[in-house]
């Protein structure tokens, strides 16, 4: 793809005075063709190189994204938003080439997919920070959940480490080594803990409430379970310091970091007030919107690959 938007063709000049004239246009034209075709009024809305974007997501039906896709097209951007049902699927595809990006995951998320596989998907822009909430169908205080009782996390490296590190802030659970983004279900040290942790694929964790006295629920699915954030009995700040890399991020394929256009869809997204107006409509009003440099995100994401790599 090319790495600038293709600019519309010109109007042919009139008054042809001379065959030589007539052949050289003729020439000129064909070539302008060629470079530019699928850029006139009837196909201008499907981006540089005369095709459709497909952004891979987790909740395609949330409103905002609809208004997101109309907005690019606006813009002259031909949008698919195509809809996966976890967390595990997007990132194969975008490496696979059957999405161009995807706006699913945090940084750590993404760094722990990188490591892990051996891929190099990078950020090329921000969206927003969440704070990630435990829920309980029981019970409306972490103080209230008896000992012994069971809580689920996500199954999910980064989402189960910042889930852990939720629980040990409510008095839940001790981690030996005081937490961080890459603690596990090991690291949870059962006999100055409160509660026992077993871990769940993250989309089903809010269908297990009925099963265990709480669980931690990611955004995507509060919702869905019928619950609402404000449901919520203890949940983490996004603001605070250590949150910056889970900031959520437009994904792509190395090779496309500076895709032209690509980088145009993520300032759509970023501008564009009714899209950032539903996003925190969906969110409950929780969201943390961001404007993260492309620059400064793959940075982070390479210190947090580092990070990964170590303690892999």
């Amino acid at each position: 793809m090319s790495d600038q938007l293709i600019e519309a063709p010109k109007k042919k000049r009139g008054g042809l005075i001379a065959v030589v004239a007539i052949v050289v246009i003729a020439i000129v034209a064909a070539v302008a063709y060629a470079l530019t075709s699928g850029d006139d009024d009837s196909s201008s809305a499907a981006g540089t190189s005369g095709k459709t974007v497909r952004i891979g997501v987790v909740g395609a039906s949330d409103p905002y994204w609809d208004v997101y896709r109309k907005a690019a097209a606006d813009e002259g951007i031909s949008v698919d938003i195509v809809d996966f049902t976890d967390y595990t699927q997007p990132n194969p595809a975008l490496d696979a080439d059957e999405l161009d990006l995807n706006q699913f995951q945090h940084l750590v998320y993404l760094a722990d997919y990188n490591v892990s596989n051996g891929k190099d998907l990078t950020p090329v822009g921000s969206t927003a920070v969440y704070p990630l909430g435990l829920y309980s169908k029981e019970y409306t205080s972490p103080d209230d959940i008896p000992a012994g009782s069971t809580v689920a996390v996500p199954d999910d490296a980064s989402n189960q480490a910042r889930g852990l590190r939720l629980l040990q802030t409510a008095g839940l659970i001790t981690l030996k080594d005081g937490g961080t983004i890459f603690s596990d279900l090991a690291d949870v040290d059962t006999d100055a803990s409160k509660v026992k942790v077993t871990d769940l694929s993250a989309d089903i964790t809010a269908t297990s409430l009925d099963d265990v006295a709480a669980a931690i629920i990611n955004n995507d699915f509060v919702e869905k379970a019928g619950l609402t954030f404000d449901d919520a009995i203890a949940k983490d700040g996004p603001s605070e310091p250590g949150a910056a890399p889970y900031v959520n991020v437009f994904a792509a394929r190395a090779a496309d970091k500076d895709d032209a256009t690509y980088l145009k869809l993520v300032e759509i997204f970023q501008d564009t007030k009714a899209v950032t107006d539903g996003l925190q409509d969906v969110s409950g009003g929780t969201a943390v919107l961001t404007k993260e440099p492309a620059a400064d995100l793959q940075s982070l994401l390479a210190s947090v690959e580092k990070d990964t790599e170590a303690s892999k």
